[in-house]
């Protein structure tokens, strides 16, 4: 083999790299040095300089003695050790297979360091990691190993995501050293909730654990001989602590101190002292405890599960002429999918062919199917209910709606809450504090106050074991996976803890008119012409005007002219005039569209027209002066229909706690008066621009703390960013509201914002709850530890008790639903 530009490649001559060698890992590189016998290195060039990457060295002294082991291996010339960035460079001709097979048995382990290796990101699925306390421990660990930059866990998805330059194998070695498994992000990765009884060991160990200390109680009632009790006892500490022991050895060799390390010592000490039966009832108790506790996260976890298995993994295609069965991640954008009648949809796509109604539950929580027919989106996971339909794929598997609300759903899950902060901070300065107590307690009294030994370290091991906070670091975080999957289940997306802690404590709703209040459809509903004009004459200028025109009441005019049936004439120079309207040039004459104020600042006389622009605002409608500098043509007015469940949605606002709902338009005052009546509004403000909108907002978050907006997520951009929290209409199919949003409802659908709120609201005292729960339960066992009054199994009881409790609080927020 040899060495191309700094790569190892497996061709039998040199070549840069871009003459196409095969440039290998280290991994294959090291197991390639490791098939070759001595007299295999003819071919490698005479002496190779190699860097190593150490893990597992983390003694200076014993890092002189690897260096001193190294140099004795006959063909290794010189050997240099840095130990503080765990690197080995060694001079040699023997080969890099050889020399990490010395470093490994000397009992550490090496890569090698493949000089412009790129930094990657992997993601991981994690199973068995089920104690946030844990998991932050793992992600220590995992970071501090050698090639790893950074390791961040997302405990509510069980995900890890590592930047790294060390070998993927070695960090999933390193991930089973600390207790738990790890796959690659694609790689199922067993969970255990399908597993058979038989086929978990873990459940088998526990309720073997149980029979033996339920057999040595009995054995002890029945006055068995003397060592029958202890055995009994014995076998039931070994079969419920042997992988709480395994984790703690693991833990103890990267200096970890988690709640496996500590309930060993606890039981070791329970043993040392003659507690058999304590010692056993505590690993029988933390062993179920852990068993319960994994369930009810895995059942927690679930609801993001559900979500991935909704997408088909194959679907019909349509390819050359020839249809087959492809797997989804081989279709491409462009290939025609068909979904026959009760099929799932397996790509996001548009409708080529066919009309049939299509459940959008999944993505959107619509109660109601949607009727497709040719030219309409459709989402992956939904389900086809009628007739056949063929579709054109617009995305690739990894880019559908469903796909994206995965992600999104996962890294709102991983995301620190504001009181998850103090969690954290507590918990690290608890844990030391409570463990030095518990040695204090050990030593001093019988040592230097001539104590007995037994009681006090009774006491010591009672305290190792409410140590661990693992109810209180669970607090948190289980709420909030709850309530995020059970909110986009039904077709609410929230971005993270943060803005579901926010969302919850919104005491102000500031809502946008058009398109969320409104249908985001206007109409034309009148047209009243002047000056010995025709109505078809104020149509005909009014759309050619507005014909370059992307504004909604311009698409509205243009409908309505296309309706009627009218041929547009051409125009030219058109020009928008922000906020007020716009003009072009038809037929050699300059006109202008546009609001009152648009004709006052053109000094034109719209007296004619004032009192019938009054009547049609007081009902609700916009209206359009149509005209050029020599009069006024006439007006057309255009209305805005209200959503059917506007009503209702801001009606069930007020008990869901908020306390003043505000509506921010563009509209005149008179119809923004006339749709706040109707809709029993707070407060209005009309005439906005964009940049007013903002201005409302910083003055209603100076008035009354935190306010939300509700919004398309596009005109809105700047109220949605300022405010506490951005609500976007629309999530599904408008990438916009996706991104931006903090919480996107992706039905269009204005129903499920009270119960956003709600459930926003129960998770904030839920999170309280847990908090306080947890600390009550820690205050008290240790007050009771030194009264005396608790044992240690009434610690563990309590310890994985409270966890428990605490989980099962937090997925009370799966049961809330859109009718509470």
């Amino acid at each position: 083999m040899t060495k191309c530009n700094g790569h190892y490649c497996g061709c039998n001559r040199k070549e840069t790299q871009s003459s196409g060698c095969a440039v290998i890992t280290s991994n294959e590189l090291a197991a390639a040095y490791d098939g070759l016998e001595d007299d295999d290195w003819g071919d490698v060039e005479n002496i190779h300089t190699d860097s190593f990457r150490l893990v597992g060295l983390d003694c200076a002294d014993c890092a002189a003695k690897l260096e001193k082991n190294i140099a004795q291996l006959s063909g290794v010339r010189t050997v240099k050790m840095n130990f503080g960035a765990s690197k080995m460079l060694v001079e040699h001709t023997i080969g890099a297979g050889k020399i990490i097979k010395r470093v490994e048995e000397a009992g550490y382990r090496a890569t090698l360091d493949v000089p412009g290796q790129s930094v990657r990101n992997t993601v991981f699925r994690l199973s068995g990691v089920d104690c946030a306390d844990c998991a932050a421990k793992l992600e220590q660990k995992i970071s501090g190993m050698s090639g790893v930059e950074s390791a961040i866990i997302n405990f509510g998805a069980a995900k890890m995501t590592v930047r790294h330059t060390v070998g993927v194998d070695e960090i999933i070695r390193g991930v089973q050293e600390s207790g738990y498994k790890a796959e690659r992000e694609g790689a199922a990765v067993d969970t255990g909730s399908r597993r058979s009884f038989w086929q978990d060991r873990k459940l088998m160990l526990t309720v073997l654990s149980g029979l033996f200390v339920l057999s040595g109680f009995t054995a002890s009632v029945l006055s068995a001989p003397s060592l029958a009790v202890p055995a009994l006892y014995l076998a039931a500490m070994l079969s419920g602590g042997l992988f709480v022991a395994k984790n703690a050895y693991y833990s103890l060799k990267s200096f970890s101190l988690d709640m496996n390390v500590l309930m060993t010592i606890a039981v070791v000490g329970a043993s040392a002292i003659g507690e058999w039966a304590e010692g056993a009832v505590v690993v029988f108790l933390f062993a179920l405890g852990n068993t319960l506790q994994a369930y009810s996260m895995e059942k927690t976890r679930n609801s993001i599960r559900a979500l991935m298995e909704l997408s088909p993994a194959e679907a019909l295609v349509r390819r050359g002429g020839r249809e087959m069965m492809l797997p989804v991640e081989d279709i491409v954008v462009g290939d025609i999918v068909i979904i026959k009648p009760g099929e799932r949809i397996a790509v996001d796509g548009r409708v080529t062919t066919g009309v049939s109604m299509v459940n959008q539950a999944p993505i959107t929580g619509e109660s109601m199917p949607v009727e497709k027919t040719p030219g309409i989106e459709v989402f992956a996971g939904t389900i086809n209910e009628e007739g056949s339909l063929e579709i054109e794929v617009t995305k690739a598997a990894r880019d559908t709606m469903l796909a994206r609300i995965i992600d999104m759903v996962e890294e709102a899950q991983g995301q620190r809450a504001p009181s998850q902060q103090f969690v954290d901070i507590f918990a690290k300065y608890y844990t030391p504090a409570v463990v030095a107590a518990a040695v204090a307690i050990a030593v001093i009294p019988p040592l230097f106050l001539g104590l007995e030994l037994k009681p006090w370290l009774e006491k010591a091991l009672i305290l190792l074991v409410i140590a661990c906070p693992c109810a209180l670091v669970i607090s948190t975080p289980v709420a909030i996976v709850s309530a995020i999957g059970s909110a986009a289940r039904r077709g609410v997306l929230i971005k993270g803890g943060a803005y579901l802690e926010a969302a919850g404590a919104l005491k102000v709703l500031a809502f946008d008119k058009t398109g969320t209040l409104t249908e985001g459809r206007p109409e034309v509903t009148d047209i009243i012409a002047l000056a010995g004009h025709t109505g078809m004459d104020v149509l005909i200028v009014a759309a050619a005007v507005e014909n370059r025109s992307q504004h909604p009441l311009a698409r509205a005019v243009i409908r309505y002219a296309g309706q009627m049936g009218v041929n547009l004439p051409e125009s030219s120079d058109f020009q928008s005039i922000t906020g007020k309207g716009a003009r072009a040039v038809v037929d050699g004459q300059c006109y202008y569209i546009g609001s009152p104020k648009l004709f006052i600042e053109l000094h034109l006389d719209i007296t004619a027209v004032e009192e019938a622009v009054v009547k049609l605002q007081k009902e609700g409608k916009t209206v359009i002066i149509v005209g050029s500098a020599h009069g006024i043509m006439g007006i057309i007015a255009v209305a805005d229909r209200l959503r059917p469940n506007s009503t209702g949605a801001l009606k069930g606002l007020r008990p869901a706690g908020i306390q003043k709902i505000v509506m921010l338009t563009g509209d005149n005052k008179i119809t923004a008066e006339a749709i706040a009546s109707d809709l029993s509004l707070d407060a209005y403000h009309a005439d906005l621009l964009p940049g007013d909108k903002f201005e409302v907002i910083k003055k209603l978050q100076s008035q009354f703390g935190n306010v939300g907006m509700v919004g398309d997520g596009v005109n809105d951009a700047p109220a949605l960013a300022a405010a506490n929290i951005g609500i976007a209409m629309g999530g599904a199919g408008t990438d916009t509201a996706l991104e931006t949003a903090d919480i996107a409802l992706m039905a269009d659908d204005l129903a499920k914002l009270p119960y956003t709120i709600r459930l926003s609201r129960r998770a904030l005292g839920i999170i309280k709850q847990n908090i306080a729960f947890a600390l009550l339960v820690k205050a008290v066992f240790i007050a009771g530890t030194f009264w005396g009054i608790t044992n240690l199994w009434m610690a563990v009881f309590a310890d994985t008790g409270a966890a428990l409790l605490v989980i099962a609080n937090g997925m009370r927020l799966m049961r809330v639903n859109d009718n509470q």
